[in-house]
């Protein structure tokens, strides 16, 4: 199978896996949003392949140079994980529930936020498999999948609020 086709068949069940997921979530028997450890939360990415940094070398929430998971919903670790097995792309995150990202309900504190390294391989899926928002002032360009995720790039690395768990 050519890899053009394959390319397309992934992204056409990924937008179908983001509706469904979608729908069900609306209907509300998607999976609760409820905060997990960061012990929890480390599990599940390592087991989906997916790495972590820190410039801190730390996992303290309370300390901003740390990249935590404390408190992050199961929701979120659920939408970077199909990110992952969606686009196919190695996935690194760089922050997540620790202090020193803005503040409000959707917000990295409150679980619902995790930024990720960029690669060309995760803009390319970003730019090519969502729908282009606009530049958002003072946060930067921004991208919604069919989910409802923003996706926005800040510059150096993707901002991702995950409303939902599909990507």
């Amino acid at each position: 199978m050519s890899t053009t086709r394959s390319t397309l068949r992934r992204r056409t069940l990924t937008l179908l896996l983001a509706g469904i997921a979608a729908v069900v979530t609306a209907l509300g028997f998607g999976t609760p949003a409820f905060a997990v450890t960061h012990a929890s939360a480390t599990t599940q990415l390592r087991n989906a392949g997916i790495s972590w940094v820190s410039s801190g070398n730390c996992s303290d929430r309370n300390t901003p140079t740390c990249t935590s998971f404390e408190g992050i919903r199961q929701a979120t670790i659920d939408g970077i994980i199909t990110f992952k097995r969606a686009s196919g792309c190695a996935i690194t995150i760089t922050g997540g529930t620790e202090t020193g990202h803005s503040s409000g309900t959707y917000s990295h504190w409150n679980g619902y936020k995790v930024d990720i390294a960029k690669t060309a391989c995760v803009n390319n899926w970003i730019n090519s498999a969502y729908t282009y928002v606009g530049y958002i002032s003072g946060w930067g360009y921004q991208w919604r999948a069919p989910s409802g995720n923003l996706y926005t790039d800040e510059g150096n690395h993707w901002d991702i609020l995950y409303y939902t768990c599909g990507c």
